[in-house]
């Protein structure tokens, strides 16, 4: 019977752990994409890819999942660039890639 009851407590973990990714993953979609679009570059392969997980400190000092993700643009359709992207839940604290274009 305990086993059993360990077994269910797993798999909750399982599924709340796979649910918070899949969220995280979403998001980060989400802004990488509207970063590529808001520079007018072309967002390649429409997906990220998780590249990290580690715990850091937000700014409440508590404790938290960072997670880090990459994505690749193309700025005239025949290059390519890497972006890199950092959550802390569902909030962005780190980003490299493209920027706005300015008019000169």
């Amino acid at each position: 019977m305990a086993t059993l009851f360990w077994l269910m407590v797993a798999g909750v973990l399982g599924f709340a752990w796979f649910s918070a990714s899949r969220a995280a993953a979403e998001r980060a979609e989400e802004v990488g994409r509207n970063a590529c679009r808001a520079s007018g570059v072309q967002w390649l392969d429409q997906s990220v890819h998780a590249t990290g997980l580690r715990l850091g400190r937000g700014d409440d000092g508590r404790f938290g999942l960072e997670r880090t993700f990459r994505f690749e643009y193309s700025e005239d359709g025949e290059d390519r660039h890497v972006g890199r992207l950092v959550l802390r839940g569902g909030k962005l604290v780190g980003f490299v890639g493209p920027t706005r274009r300015t008019a000169i």
